[in-house]
């Protein structure tokens, strides 16, 4: 497990090599507070600060887009008292970080089944969504109630049914038809994806997508993975060679 370090703070990053679209899977929030003597809400509640820096840089440097993993499918396993809890992190998250978001112009989308949520969470993510689409900025994917297998399982239906329906042939179905019937329909891959919190998986996370994606990991948890260790996760990914299957 390589940890990313932080770069000095007169790092130099190239304009014109930044990557278009970030993944990032915001974890190690609980194991954070667990070391701290905290209870874990107080983890995920310093996961937003984290977030709310790592967007403000992507809007600084010019980084169109940034998708963050949320909320998990898997996570309905946790404690019911702790899920009550994020679920009501939710509803602060859209409430409190609203007029930050249109002070930096920035666009909020939610890719999964953020329907499924409780009226207030859902309610909540309707008007953060709502009151940002007029922004032009970066655009920031949140993936709540996501889960990358039900995301392909969800197109293959689709596209099972559009053939059946005779809408479409077969032989017509390649990699840019089945991109187009995902919930990121439209959007970029992303080029690179960072993991904060020690591991080394994507934990159903844009499997599709991420086909050719740099993956960056590092030990730092998410709560304090700030503005440096970004800049040092695009400084390593501006030193790598990206090949696509090439040599």
């Amino acid at each position: 497990m390589a940890t990313l370090l932080r770069p000095p703070s007169d790092v130099s990053l190239d304009a014109d090599r930044l990557p278009g679209h970030v993944a990032i899977i915001m974890d190690g929030n609980r194991r954070w507070a667990r070391e701290r003597r905290m209870p874990a809400i107080e983890g995920h509640r310093r996961g937003i600060v984290a977030l709310r820096e790592v967007t403000r840089a992507a809007s600084d440097w010019g980084i169109p887009m940034l998708t963050v993993y949320g909320f998990s499918t898997e996570n309905w396993k946790r404690d019911s008292t702790e899920i009550s809890l994020l679920l009501d992190l939710c509803v602060y998250f859209a409430q409190s970080e609203l007029a930050e978001l249109r002070r930096n112009n920035v666009h909020v989308n939610v890719i999964g089944h953020y329907e499924q949520l409780p009226a207030p969470s859902r309610d909540a993510l309707d008007g953060l969504m709502a009151k940002t689409k007029d922004c032009t900025g970066l655009r920031l994917n949140l993936a709540v109630n996501y889960s990358g297998r039900c995301e392909v399982r969800d197109a293959v239906v689709a596209l099972a049914r559009d053939v059946h329906a005779g809408k479409l042939a077969p032989d017509a179905i390649d990699d840019e038809r089945i991109a187009s019937y995902l919930y990121t329909a439209n959007m970029p891959d992303p080029d690179m994806l960072i993991r904060p919190g020690g591991e080394s998986r994507l934990s159903n996370f844009l499997l599709y997508q991420a086909a050719y994606t740099e993956l960056l990991m590092t030990d730092v948890y998410w709560p304090d993975f700030g503005r440096d260790d970004f800049a040092g996760a695009l400084a390593e990914y501006q030193r790598r060679r990206r090949r696509f299957g090439g040599s």
